[in-house]
């Protein structure tokens, strides 16, 4: 068969029963930025417009599909192959998380290897034949006493850690529209601004306790990821206080 060189592993459904699973298994994958999809011997033929109409947008991902009559003929061209299965396999094979396995598919495609994922049928997964045919074995970490997952879930999870890997991204991203944090001599002057209008209003009491109290307050201020914007309204807010304790 004739394939465009790789950037990211086929996804390869093994004998899928219905369409639907095959359309909802394509929009997973492109929700994650995979496109290459290999269809063996899907039970209801092909092509199927029950997928198409599930695939909601990912039709250009089944349009692309390679449909192949059996396992062998759709990894004739793959160097490396993972099988995912949530049944412990009597077989020799080195079983990974889906986060390594994609971090190995990572670092093989980028050396010009082509790797598969295989994705077994929805009513009993992977027989022990498609898995012999394998490397390695992807099993997702799932509640032991209900370890089913749906196919497009399967599709989606592996998707999920491919496309983590490849995006870098920042595990925690303060959003911080119209402002910026607060830098020190703004905290500073915040601080100084509340000791000096609590000091007015006695708060400091009693006065062998007032300088730890001070570097308390101080301490809270200095704990506290304020930006700009936050200072800005603290200051308003003890402004507006004293104004109205002046007007009473």
């Amino acid at each position: 068969m004739t394939v465009k060189p790789p950037s990211a592993p086929a996804f390869v459904l093994v004998r899928p029963q219905m369409g639907e699973n095959i359309g909802a298994a394509a929009r997973a994958m492109l929700n994650f930025g995979l496109d290459h999809m290999r269809i063996v011997a899907p039970r209801d033929g092909w092509p199927n417009p029950a997928a198409v109409a599930m695939a909601s947008g990912a039709g250009r991902v089944l349009d692309a599909a390679l449909l192949s009559p059996d396992l062998p003929d759709a990894l004739a061209d793959c160097s490396f192959v993972f099988a995912t299965t949530a049944r412990e396999r009597d077989m020799t094979k080195p079983v990974y998380t889906p986060e390594a396995a994609m971090q190995l598919a990572s670092e093989k495609i980028a050396a010009g290897e082509r790797v598969a994922v295989l994705f077994g049928p929805e009513r009993a997964g992977l027989e022990n034949d498609d898995i012999s045919r394998a490397n390695a074995i992807i099993s997702v970490p799932v509640n032991p006493d209900f370890a089913s997952l749906n196919l497009a879930q399967c599709v989606l999870l592996v998707g999920y850690e491919w496309m983590r890997l490849q995006s870098k991204q920042a595990p925690v991203v303060h959003a911080m529209p119209g402002t910026d944090w607060a830098d020190h001599s703004e905290i500073e002057h915040l601080a100084k601004h509340y000791e000096e209008r609590m000091e007015e209003a006695g708060f400091f009491y009693p006065e062998h306790k007032a300088a730890s109290m001070k570097t308390n307050l101080r301490n809270m201020w200095s704990r506290l990821p304020l930006t700009r914007a936050d200072v800005q309204i603290l200051h308003g807010t003890l402004r507006q206080m004293v104004r109205w304790k002046e007007r009473g």
